[in-house]
């Protein structure tokens, strides 16, 4: 049984956690921030190589787009279930969370693979450059946060939906909705004013 103590306690240490998680998430929209200004002042640098309308394949982009926003609703899902305190429901949430994640970044992979094997790298001009940084660092985010889930879907297989857990899931889904609006930017800036 929580005392009162530990029960202010814990509440705190949420607190905390949560203040610092949005410090994180503020630190994170600068860091694409200065990505976005970068990619708007290099996009017209091709330097003769193909543009961003010859090389992006939109109806595939509009896929992982489709993907990665079902994923979020999915997200909400599984939270609706851990404040529910169904703990099966919001496993089976984040799992098809996870899935549809992986899809996105093995499609993302797939753009990657297909632009470096015909040549179109990031040393080839700054506009390349400037894509593979920014589009680039969401995918490592988004890989994190997969890492993240999997890791939050054991300990509430483990543990259970305590309180604790909770607030990281929450984060956690936090997180997941952060990358899902970096990703509309970038696929209304970079894909369809390109």
């Amino acid at each position: 049984m929580e005392t009162i103590a530990e029960k202010q306690l814990t509440d705190r240490h949420s607190e905390n956690a949560e203040f610092g998680f949005w410090i994180y998430l503020m630190t994170d929209l600068v860091t694409f921030s200065v990505l976005f200004a970068t990619y708007a002042v290099l996009k017209n640098n091709t330097f003769g190589g193909p543009s961003g309308r010859e090389l992006f394949n939109l109806p595939f982009v509009l896929g992982e787009t489709l993907i990665l926003l079902t994923s979020s609703f999915t997200s909400g899902l599984a939270m609706l279930s851990v404040r529910q305190n169904k703990k099966n429901q919001s496993l089976a949430w984040f799992g098809t969370t996870f899935l549809l994640g992986t899809a996105f970044l093995v499609m993302e992979s797939t753009e990657f693979r297909h632009l470096l094997s015909e040549g179109n790298g990031p040393q080839r001009n700054a506009f390349l450059s400037s894509f593979f940084a920014l589009v680039g660092t969401h995918g490592l985010h988004i890989a994190i946060g997969l890492l993240w889930m999997c890791v939050s879907m054991a300990m509430v297989q483990v543990r259970g939906l305590t309180e604790a857990i909770k607030s990281k899931l929450h984060r956690l889904s936090l997180f997941w909705h952060f990358l899902d609006i970096v990703w509309i930017f970038i696929f209304t800036i970079v894909y369809l004013l390109k």
